[in-house]
This record gives structure tokens, sequence and C-alpha cells, in this order.
């Protein structure tokens, strides 16, 4: 083959990537990215930790050596590589700290090594004393959310959306029992909450819905939903319903406990997972859209009502975890200015996802209490990214992540695939939904997930 050939060839190979690269950038990072990655790391790894002050000077031991042969000083000591894992997302560093260091010398430096290490962005955490991760990302996986193919269902732990690192998302009902969803208009938050019941209908679990915007968001959902209030005057009267629900669990649990000195402790529970098969109550997911509405009076009799409402939501978040019922409230704003009661409701509710927001008073609702970064970072999602929020929980960890595109078709589908798993619940019968019976719609899968809308 002539020169000529030789360097065509070369230059369409080299166009051809960097077409992969711009249009298929998780493609280009499986054929070539990785590659070009780990070369990066393994030839500036030295260079970039001793720029970056990630390195300690060498012992005392070896420079008495070093003067005692007459040698030169021995270099500074950088952190050493006890893994290297290429994954389809990016790149896994796990370094061994030396002694001094911190885990918060590596957290504050991930913006320089990002950059010295031309990833699109590298998070730390620590993993044991000594040991931290370094998780590399080859490029913007936020951009088109494609959630792996393979992923952990368990219990009542759903995958919801991706992260910034290249991980799934995941909403743990048994770990973090309530939670908050914020965000303004377009921001992503209906398909959050969509993408949940989703992955909800599958499971042994009553879906229970408080949609005061007349049902529209929540009602196409019905087949699966055990109980169902689309005005506030159904749902004070569906929420003490929930408490009177809750209160005859707890008389089940406490009949069953049995306690005397011959009981196995295996046997002895305080909630409903203790409890055999036959008698363990269905859990319950509360979903409230629009809190807002709940809270809003004009008239004494609607302050009323509202007190209701807010009294036996606050019950609920605080009780019941135990009884197997979970609260999900949705809305735009979530302050001291709706009332009395919601400051304490929003301490009980431990998750905490923030869309995008119109101000900072909005994010400070959400992370304030919990992590000035988070308030940040929520305030700079931008308006083309729906569907891009910051989770986080009270122990003041946060992340980026983004919701796949789940249109109200797919998660209706998922509804009506699964509405034979719909629970009958005692005491919710006058909330059913009564829907006439309707066939399946079929809907082509789609090659990749496309970007929240």
């Amino acid at each position: 083959m002539s020169g000529t050939a030789l360097l065509i060839v070369g230059v369409l190979l080299v166009a051809a990537v960097l077409v992969l690269r711009w249009q298929r950038p998780a493609w280009y990072w499986m054929t070539f990215g990785i590659l070009f990655a780990l070369v990066r790391v393994a030839f500036r790894y030295a260079s970039v930790m001793d720029a970056c002050g990630l390195t300690v000077p060498p012992s005392r031991l070896r420079l008495t050596l070093a003067r005692m042969t007459n040698r030169p000083a021995p270099n500074s000591r950088v952190p050493r590589i006890l893994r290297m894992r290429p994954t389809r997302t990016g790149l896994v560093l796990r370094l061994k700290m030396r002694p001094g260091q911190d885990a918060f010398d590596f957290t504050a430096s991930t913006d320089r090594l990002r950059h010295s290490f031309a990833m699109q962005g590298i998070t730390a955490r620590e993993l044991k004393s000594g040991v931290i991760e370094l998780r590399m990302t080859g490029y913007d996986v936020l951009n088109r959310v494609q959630m792996p193919a393979k992923l952990e269902r368990e219990g009542l732990r759903v995958p919801v959306a991706l992260r910034e690192d290249g991980e799934v998302h995941y909403r743990d009902y048994q770990e973090v029992p309530h939670a908050l969803n914020l965000g303004a208009t377009k921001s992503g938050k209906s398909v959050y909450q969509r993408q949940l019941v989703k992955e909800l209908a599958p499971l042994h679990v009553a879906l229970v819905g408080i949609d005061c915007k007349e049902g529209v968001e929540l009602a196409p959902l019905a087949r699966r939903f055990s109980a169902l209030a689309d005005n506030p005057d159904d749902a004070a009267e569906l929420l003490e319903a929930l408490v009177v629900r809750m209160a005859d669990t707890y008389q089940v649990i406490r009949r069953e406990q049995r306690i005397s000195a011959d009981t196995p402790d295996g046997e002895i529970t305080a909630d409903i997972w203790g409890l055999p098969d036959h008698l363990r109550p269905v859990p319950v997911v509360l979903l409230v859209d629009e809190v807002a509405e709940l809270a809003l009076f004009s008239t004494s009799a609607e302050k009323k009502r509202r007190e209701r409402i807010i009294t036996a939501l606050v019950r609920l978040v605080q009780l019941g975890r135990a009884a197997g019922i979970y609260v999900e409230i949705c809305g735009q704003r979530f302050g001291a200015e709706l009332g009395d009661g919601i400051t304490m409701l929003r301490a009980q509710l431990t998750g905490r996802v923030s869309h995008r927001v119109n101000d900072e008073a909005s994010a400070k609702m959400a992370f304030g209490d919990i992590s000035p970064d988070a308030v940040v970072a929520t305030t700079q999602i931008p308006i083309e990214r729906p569907g891009m929020a910051v989770a986080g929980d009270s122990s003041g960890g946060w992340v980026r992540i983004r919701t796949p595109f789940t249109t109200l078709r797919q998660a209706v589908n998922a509804c009506n695939t699964h509405a034979h798993r719909t629970p009958a619940l005692d005491g919710l019968a006058a909330f059913r939904p009564v829907l006439p019976h309707v066939s399946l719609v079929k809907i082509p899968a789609p090659a990749s997930t496309p970007a929240a809308a």
C-alpha cells in the first residue's frame, strides 16, 4: 500500500473516531477511550499527584540512607495504586493513602484531578481506613441517560436514575422510608414520579396517590393504585384512613410479639418485616403530588381541613415506617410559608431530591439543613437538562442524578400490565379507582433511552 493510501486510511480512521466520540460517546469509550485513559493515568500519575499536593515527603530513614550513601534525596511518595478497573462509563482507582494523608485531601482535589487526567468527572470516597476510591467518568453520562441492562432489584429497592459517576441511583424504601421531591415546572419532577411508579408496579406493594390537580398526573396510572384522591376533601379522609390502618397494623405487631423468656431473639419484631408471611400487611407507598394544594386555604372551613391533612401527614411520616407506610411528597416549593406543621413534616423526610428550581430559597428548602454544597449544585442545574437533579439524605451526602425519560404511556402500560397485583386495602375501599377495562397499547422499544424531558 502506497504512502498516500496509508495517509487516506489514517485520516478516515481519525475522522471516524472523532465522529464516534461526538455522536456515540459510550461506544467511543468502550472502543478507544478506555485505552487512552489507561495510558494517560499510567504515565501522568506521579506528576499529577505531586502537582495536586497529594504526595508526602520521604521518610527520615530514606533521607538518612541517602545522605550516608551519598545519593540524591529520594522523591516524595505518591499514594499506591491498589487496583485500576475500567467500567462501561469510566475508570475506578483504588488507592492506599500514605501516612498523614486524609480523604478530604482527595475530595478537595477532584476538580484538579479531572483536568489533569482529561476525564469528564471524578468523585472520591473513603472505603475504609487508609483506602480511598477515585471513580472517574470518561464522558458525560447524564447527557444521554442509558440505564445498565443489569439492574439490582430487591425488596423495595428500585432503580430510578443514573448518577454522574455512572452508577445507578436506587430508591430504597426500607432504608429511606420517606422522601421529598422538589422541582419547578418542566424540571422533570413528574418524570421522576412516573419512573418510581413504573418500577414499583411489579412489586408486592400497594400504591396510594393524592393528586389535587384533578388527578391529571396519577389518574392515568390508576389501575395499579389501591386508593386515589383528586381533591383536598378526599385527601383529608384518605390520610385519616391511612392513620387508622397504621394503628391497626401496630395492634397486629403488638399481638404477635409475645415476648417471653423462651421467645427466640429472631422472632421478636417491632415492624411488619418481622411478622410471619401470612400475617404481614402489604406495604403501602403514598405518593403526594403538589403538596402545596393540601396546605393552602382561604376560608375557615379550608383551614380546618388543612389542619386535618397536615396532622395526618406528620403522623404518617413520624410513625408509618414500622407499619410499612412510606411517603413520597412532591412539590414546587415546600417551606414555612405553607403554614404551621410544614417544617416539622419536612424534618421527617430523610430522602431529598431537588430538580431545577427557580430561586435559591427553594434549594435551601431541600438541602439548607443538610449540605450547603448541595444547595449550590441545585441552583446550577441548567434549564436545558430536564430530569437532572441533586439527590441527598440527612447524612449530608449528595450526588447529581438524571432520570431516564419515561413517557406517560410507558408508565400506563406498566400499571396496566401489573394491575392484577393491586391489593384491596381494608378501610380504603371508598377511594379505590373504578375504571373500565382497556387493552394494552404496544410501543416500540427505543434503541437507547433519550435524555429526560
